[in-house]
């Protein structure tokens, strides 16, 4: 077997198998190699450079003993895959569900999470997206202090694990989004720094250093992260990327990051024979992100939409403080449900200064929008959800909406399980000093961060999802609603058409009082407290779904209970 790593500045670097060490032969480009006979899948190695170490493979596959231990050689060939008749799903028209696998079930597995697909089965959704699964440091964290990149944390179940959840999901109809974080790796257990510039020498976020995409020997740098993608894509039959905060990365090559990984992405969609889908997580309201790479764009298949967010929480939940401050207005939820963005040029308080660009003529398909995900809700210092009221209302409206919608795991039944910020760091001072890092965080956010320590395993014990509620009956009737919506969605196509010139949206700002059409369907909210009379000719039987009764239409108007919204044929 040939071990091969790049260490482009070292002048020696040596294969560690146990107490044997091999020196290895410098080839072109600053990559070393050595053929060890022997050597096959599970063999434990580690690498030394200039005599430092050891250290983990930088694109080791298996991490069996955590981010310190020796690497471990891993075969993909010898897994046995049965979704052979798995032909890919397109995003189009499609349903997401956001799920952490450590939190989503009890034992907080893959194989735990593969006995639940029943369940998102009858809820109707298309794709799981699963946050992160590289190797953390300890056995909790939200993913994004993932280091060894290429492999696949040991808690949840490993490589092996994951390959076993993709192949049960594709039986069972649903594609797999894996959530993959490009733009940093986490503080503790990043050994890359010995083997080459890897980073660019400056903090390029509040989480770390800034990956080095284009300076000196970047082009090896750039090929790590694009092949880290391909591998997922390829070798574990992964539907799609979600690539974390690429506002972060910073590249000022011609050919933006983006756009090579889309390109390759492309080529390899043609490869498996299925559809393959790059969605970008942006703060930056640009429609490059999502415009093909022949109309000079990024070629990312869709991008998250705060805006969208921001705007229907502002309204189902009356809040207004910090970021959510220019989308307090019912006018601005107008804007979104048809616009796709608010900002797109126009001032933003919280940033102080113009944001944004107009995506006229894009395509809502290509705005993934949510009312709540792991960040919005692990975001609030207690993690709280949406109470069902104002969870029914954004829910409704998001299901009927242009845009691409996604649910985060426990909102279809309206979980009361809070969703917070928890880590296991093994140094002590990363440990004690991880909460009062998150309250600097989110600084000028508008509240106080009074928060359970990060650290404290019962921080990440109460996130779990306690499944036992989804049979009480005040549960089962929101999950009833999630299906009925996902359903009328599915079945009514002016549901699911994703031009946003097709929408038109009216508001009464003092009744609080919202009116979407959809085609012939209109969709009516009323945000306040009490009855509100829509001015829209709904006759009688031609409400289509209900939040709650009654509602009443005589043909010429329409009569909404408090905190309430239909859907109706015109």
């Amino acid at each position: 077997m040939i071990f091969e790593v790049w260490a482009p500045k070292a002048t020696s670097v040596e294969l560690s198998l146990g107490d044997v060490r091999h020196a290895m032969s410098r080839g072109e480009g600053g990559w070393w190699s050595v053929a060890v006979a022997g050597a096959s899948h599970g063999t434990r190695y580690a690498y030394l450079v200039d005599g430092d170490g050891p250290y983990p493979d930088p694109r080791s596959r298996r991490q069996p003993e955590g981010i310190f231990g020796p690497s471990a050689v891993y075969d993909h060939a010898r897994f046995t895959w049965s979704d052979h008749e798995w032909k890919g799903r397109d995003l189009r028209g499609a349903v997401l569900y956001e799920l952490h696998v450590g939190t989503f079930t009890p034992e907080g597995t893959f194989s735990a999470a593969i006995e639940k697909l029943p369940h998102l089965v009858e809820l109707c959704v298309d794709f799981v997206e699963v946050m992160p699964v590289a190797p953390v440091p300890g056995g909790r964290n939200w993913g994004y202090d993932g280091v060894d990149l290429y492999a696949v944390n040991e808690t949840y179940g490993g490589p092996d694990g994951l390959k076993s959840f993709v192949d049960a999901c594709h039986r069972a109809g649903i594609g797999v989004i894996l959530d993959v974080v490009y733009n940093h790796l986490g503080p503790s257990g990043n050994f890359l720094h010995p083997f080459g510039p890897y980073f660019a020498g400056f903090k390029g976020s509040y989480w770390g250093e800034a990956v080095n995409l284009d300076g000196p020997d970047s082009d090896e740098v750039r090929r790590y992260f694009v092949g880290n993608a391909v591998q997922w894509l390829r070798d574990y039959h992964i539907d799609g990327l979600r690539l974390d905060a690429v506002h972060a990365l910073h590249d000022s090559r011609a050919r933006h990051l983006l756009a090579e990984l889309s390109e390759e992405v492309d080529a390899l969609a043609c490869a498996v024979g299925r559809p393959l889908s790059l969605i970008a997580e942006s703060d930056l309201n640009d429609p490059r992100m999502v415009r093909s790479l022949d109309a000079d764009g990024l070629g990312m298949t869709a991008q998250w939409d705060d805006d969208v967010h921001h705007a229907l929480h502002c309204a189902v939940s009356g809040e207004s403080h910090g970021y959510y401050g220019d989308f307090a207005p019912l006018s601005a939820l107008a804007k979104v449900l048809t616009s796709g963005v608010l900002h797109d040029g126009s001032y933003s308080t919280f940033r102080g200064r113009a944001h944004g660009r107009s995506f006229a003529g894009v395509s809502g398909h290509r705005l993934v929008a949510c009312v709540q995900n792991h960040d919005q809700i692990g975001n609030r210092p207690m993690g709280d959800r949406l109470p069902v009221p104002a969870l029914k209302l954004g829910a409704g409206l998001l299901l009927t909406s242009p845009f691409t919608p996604m649910l985060f795991m426990g909102e279809e039944w309206g979980a009361r399980t809070p969703f917070l910020f928890f880590s296991d760091h093994v140094e002590a001072e990363l440990r004690e000093s991880e909460g009062a890092r998150r309250s600097r965080e989110f600084d000028g956010f508008g509240y106080v961060w009074d928060a359970p320590d990060p650290s404290d395993e019962e921080t990440f014990l109460r996130s779990k999802l306690d499944w036992s509620e989804a049979k009480e009956e005040a549960h089962w009737s929101v999950l009833c609603w999630y299906r009925d919506l996902i359903a009328l969605r599915k079945a009514l196509p002016e549901l699911s058409d994703p031009r946003l010139d097709r929408v038109r949206v009216e508001v009464d700002p003092l009744e609080k009082w919202l009116l979407m059409w959809r085609g012939s369907l209109a969709v009516a909210v009323n945000f306040a407290p009490d009855s509100v009379t829509v001015p829209v000719a709904v006759s009688p039987g031609m409400v289509l779904l209900a939040s709650d009764e009654p509602v009443v239409a005589d043909g010429k108007k329409l009569r909404l209970p408090g905190q309430s919204m239909a859907i109706c044929r015109t």
